[in-house]
């Protein structure tokens, strides 16, 4: 891997012990606790809420839409990792259990696709602009520290971090654009 990815790995470290992350107890436990928001389970129960209350909202085709991007990215995700099969970083120790490959970032993409996505179908209901552009920023600033987490907690090569909200946020735009291209049809 390349030097610059360790030493920033390294750098998030205490040099006495590679396994111990800077900062005091309560950061790591702070930083575990911000990751899980990017886990599939948190993901998917936030879809699957999400997607209940737009069938109530008698919003079946959106809900179907959000299902079928979130399902869409964990395949994207799990198939990419197979492709890449790229090793976790051994540099230090891993602070949360992890058992599959590297690339991309699972919590950084799947967390980009789907707080994106959520803030665009949020943001259309809502007229102010102020508050959309409050959405969107929280949903950017969510993925940001989800995939951040990744690095702190030594799983990921910063290099995922980025593929996976590249990957993440280019299949949220692309559903975005395929839902309204589908809703200009429908007429």
């Amino acid at each position: 891997m390349n030097g610059l990815e360790r030493q920033i790995l390294l750098a998030l470290r205490s040099k006495d012990d590679l396994s111990d992350p800077l900062g005091p107890d309560w950061l790591q436990h702070a930083i575990v606790d911000l990751t899980s928001l990017g886990s599939h389970t948190v993901l998917a129960l936030l879809v699957l809420s999400a997607a209940g209350l737009l069938i109530i909202l008698r919003r079946r085709t959106d809900a179907l839409w959000l299902v079928g991007m979130a399902a869409g990215a964990m395949l994207l995700n799990h198939g990419l990792k197979v492709i890449f099969a790229r090793a976790r970083p051994d540099v230090v120790g891993h602070v949360v259990e992890v058992a599959t490959y590297s690339f991309p970032s699972g919590h950084a993409l799947l967390s980009a696709a789907v707080y994106l996505t959520l803030a665009l179908l949020i943001g259309r209901e809502v007229a102010r602009p102020a508050a959309r552009r409050w959405l969107f920023g929280l949903a950017v600033l969510l993925t940001l520290l989800i995939g951040s987490s990744r690095v702190y907690l030594g799983v990921h090569w910063p290099s995922d971090v980025l593929g996976g909200w590249l990957i993440g946020s280019l299949w949220a735009w692309a559903w975005a654009w395929a839902r309204g291209w589908s809703r200009l049809r429908a007429g």
